[in-house]
């Protein structure tokens, strides 16, 4: 018997950078992303139809932008615009699009395809570059607080399958990440808030200074403060880049997710909410539920709880919703088990900035904490009716 065994090495440069006015004419960011062979390069756009539909010049700025820069950027056609939200990830039907699109107009690895939208688009164009030509070049143009501050700053791409979320996809860096602060201008309130869970979650696990600017700045964050919010963003990125470059598992090889914290839950409430609730509003509930079940089990003091609970209430979350009493929802456990492998990791907290890795979570104790949940909202809602 013989044997050929050698190591492989790869090395990524993860840039992501961090502008106003991306297609700008004068901007040259983008533009210098898109470099890297002889002639220009052949770049395909792909925007989610709800920033284009609040956004109604900007395929005029995309095309003007690489009319201005001609001589490296060959745009091949008019942006491809497909829907933003779950549903682009629930039928294979939009990846097909994608790669049709890849293939018709001659799509090869030193050209681009550029994602501009949200964190659901990003994934399902990444998973359609990534699987064509076994890997194409990808650029994110996230438009969204969410895909700015955690989705579109990762390595992951993917789509839902077989009722579960992200089944299908690939760990595929992308070229380059540019986060055009003023694409948010158009978001609604809810989106607007949304993408600040991811901030409190990755301050609860790994950042106690964070979470105490977050506390600060939860008003103004509330009320659309733009100086706030580009802060959150920023800080909130780095961590999550500097968690997927130096702790040693950027493809999650393992059975550890801890920059997941909460989502094992808010994977299933989305689903079983018919996705009505969306990713960031799910993952506060996660969240909340983990920070309470951390807490009825002695780890996390009373004290912190109620300062997690009161930070994502100011920030408008709800941390009840129907769909906790669902006997489905313990589901949500194994198939976040699932999802790896191996055993069974979940992160929870031992305080404020310290999130640690337990392999079994009692479910009597879940409903106790789900209780927990319903009980602090029906305060709440008390409280506000007697103002």
């Amino acid at each position: 018997m013989r044997s050929i065994q050698e190591t492989i090495e790869l090395r990524y440069t993860h840039a992501v950078h961090f502008t106003r006015g991306v297609f700008a004419a004068g901007n040259l960011l983008l533009r210098d992303s898109l470099q890297g062979g002889p002639g220009p390069a052949k770049v395909l756009f792909v925007v989610d139809r709800g920033l284009a539909q609040a956004n109604p010049a900007l395929a005029g700025a995309i095309a003007g932008y690489c009319q201005a820069h001609e001589a490296c950027l060959q745009l091949v056609r008019a942006p491809l615009v497909v829907p933003g939200g779950e549903p682009v990830k629930n039928s294979i039907l939009y990846t097909r699009m994608v790669q049709e699109a890849i293939s018709d107009f001659g799509i090869c690895r030193h050209s681009y395809v550029v994602a501009v939208g949200g964190g659901a688009v990003l994934d399902m164009v990444g998973y359609a570059a990534a699987t064509s030509h076994r890997g194409v070049r990808l650029v994110r143009l996230p438009s969204t607080v969410l895909a700015q501050n955690d989705s579109g700053v990762g390595v992951k791409n993917g789509i839902n399958a077989f009722g579960k979320k992200n089944f299908l996809g690939t760990f595929a860096p992308p070229h380059a990440v540019i986060n055009d602060l003023d694409l948010l201008s158009t978001l609604s309130d809810r989106d607007w808030r949304g993408g600040t869970a991811e901030a409190v979650k990755v301050a609860l696990i790994k950042d106690p200074a964070f979470f105490e600017e977050l506390e600060r700045n939860a008003l103004a964050l509330s009320h659309r403060n733009p100086a706030a919010m580009e802060q959150l963003i920023y800080r909130c990125a780095q961590l999550h880049v500097r968690h997927i470059a130096r702790h040693g598992d950027p493809f999650e090889s393992g059975s550890s997710r801890p920059l997941d914290f909460g989502h094992w839950a808010a994977h299933k409430l989305e689903q079983l909410s018919g996705f009505a609730l969306r990713h960031g509003e799910a993952v506060a509930i996660g969240m909340a539920l983990d920070s309470a079940y951390s807490c009825l089990t002695g780890r996390l003091p009373q004290k912190d709880w109620d300062r997690i609970a009161t930070l994502l209430e100011k920030l408008g979350f709800d941390l009840y919703t129907p769909e906790l009493e669902r006997e489905e929802l313990l589901a949500g456990l194994t198939e976040f088990q699932e999802h790896l492998g191996g055993e069974m990791s979940i992160t929870l907290l031992d305080g404020i900035g310290k999130g640690v890795q337990v392999h079994e979570m009692d479910h009597v104790t879940v409903g106790e904490a789900i209780g927990e949940l319903r009980r602090w909202s029906q305060n709440r809602a008390v409280f506000r009716r007697t103002l």
